[in-house]
């Protein structure tokens, strides 16, 4: 019989067995399962259990995901990073400018809360939940409109991680244009990977670079909106793995190039960079608890939706084009 509390409510040590189930699940779907499969089964373990089963969750995830991107830069050609970045530099720049400012003129327009409004343009523009919790503090935003923001980018990234490799089979996308459109169109670095890790290894090494390079508009974004506000300048964090990806990068560059390194060092940089993809992906999965669906409410619903639904075919025929 279950133990319980004075109240009558089951006793919180019915669950002291639950953190031991995470490395269970988590070894297999490393050696067997693939991103999607991994952000599915977080999701759906934390929806039926309903209850925290990490003590930090985000933190994790990010951790992991900064440490695949940087081995990813450790497997990429350093020269062939610099001309691609060249190459996409100006469609990043206009990417996010257009969206950024349609975000907020379709905002106005809905009558949605000029915080939210920010939030989410800057999340579809930039880089998802990294630049909503970078700009909150700035619009000195609530915790109820930070987690209703990060709710909304969460689901529209689960819905991209499902459909995008579909679409771009349906089209005969090749690698680079499928590269290109996700890391344009979706919002948060770990999704932008994941579903390009579904396409090909040329694909993910496309929409990492990009997708860092749409990152770095942070510090001007965080600049423009401290200049603006009247509550004084906020103190800047700026990414730090991403001059870590690209000093990765160089030095395996370095390594392949002038000297006798094995091939296979640079295949385990691989597999461990997909590894920590995958790890990313579950624990994202599993902050989404019931709380969370039940933030996905109200105007700014429509307003995360409608800016996405007009990214979507933009974006796919610039990759197409290109």
């Amino acid at each position: 019989m279950l133990q319980e509390n004075q109240e009558g409510a089951p006793s919180p040590n019915r669950f002291n067995w639950l953190p031991w189930l995470i490395p269970l699940i988590l070894v297999p779907l490393i050696f067997w399962g693939t991103p999607l499969s991994a952000i599915l089964v977080g999701t759906g373990l934390s929806l039926a259990l309903n209850r925290p089963l990490v003590g930090d969750g985000n933190k994790i995830s990010g951790l992991a995901l900064q440490s695949a991107i940087v081995l990813l830069g450790f497997t990429l050609n350093a020269v062939n990073l610099w001309q691609t970045s060249q190459d996409f530099a100006g469609i990043i720049a206009a990417y996010v400018l257009v969206s950024l400012v349609a975000g907020i003129v379709l905002g106005k327009l809905l009558r949605v809360d000029n915080v939210l409004t920010q939030l989410i343009a800057a999340g579809t523009s930039i880089c998802g939940g990294t630049a909503i919790a970078a700009l909150g503090p700035v619009l000195k935003a609530k915790a109820d409109q930070m987690a209703l923001a990060l709710a909304i980018v969460f689901f529209l990234n689960m819905i991209a991680l499902l459909t995008f490799p579909l679409i771009g089979n349906w089209l005969g996308m090749s690698q680079t244009q499928f590269g290109m459109w996700v890391a344009l169109a979706i919002h948060d670095t770990s999704s932008v990977l994941a579903t390009a890790d579904t396409y090909g290894q040329e694909a993910v090494e496309v929409a990492a670079t990009l997708k860092l390079g749409r990152t770095l508009w942070l510090i001007p974004l965080i600049l423009g909106f401290n200049i603006l506000s009247s509550t004084g300048m906020t103190r800047i964090r700026l990414p730090g793995f991403i001059a870590a990806f690209v000093l990765a990068s160089v030095l395996g560059s370095v390594l392949r190039n002038y000297s006798a390194t094995p091939d296979i060092l640079f295949e385990i940089a691989q597999q461990l960079s997909k590894a920590l993809i995958v790890s990313a992906l579950f624990f994202i999965g599993l902050e989404c608890t019931r709380e969370t669906t039940k933030k996905l409410r109200g105007k700014v619903i429509w307003l995360a939706v409608l800016l996405w639904a007009g990214v979507i075919p933009v974006t796919l025929l610039i990759a197409l084009n290109h």
